[in-house]
């Protein structure tokens, strides 16, 4: 029960933030100190944040609904999440240092990855 509460509070988070990105991109990037500019990059971050996260908050609701996708769903969370951290280790070492506000999107995707990693392992040990 407590992992399908855990996909259910991802889906919220991932379909929150996809909206916001799909609905009003440059607001989005904007309130987050990031230029977009030229006529693709509303585009492309309709696509890539608010298209790839609406995609992942179906996903993650489908694992908390229905017991045949929460190994997928935590899976998928595994390695999204884990693609995201390794990709902020490997900024935060080269530098320069993002902004306060970035720290805690770092805090949501080690806590999600932490947390779908240890519901995986509880879900394997049924």
């Amino acid at each position: 029960m407590m992992i399908r509460l855990f996909l259910a509070a991802m889906a919220a988070s991932f379909a929150a933030f996809g909206l916001w990105s799909l609905l009003d991109p440059i607001g989005m990037t904007t309130s987050l100190g990031v230029d977009v500019s030229g006529p693709n990059g509303a585009y492309e971050m309709r696509g890539v944040y608010g298209g790839v996260s609406l995609g992942a908050a179906v996903l993650m609701a489908a694992g908390a609904i229905r017991q045949s996708m929460l190994r997928s769903a935590l899976w998928f969370l595994v390695t999204y999440l884990g693609g995201y951290v390794f990709a902020r280790a490997a900024a935060l070492a080269l530098g320069p240092a993002p902004t306060p506000d970035f720290y805690l999107f770092i805090a949501f995707e080690s806590l999600g990855l932490i947390l779908a990693l240890v519901s995986l392992r509880a879900y394997a040990g049924r």
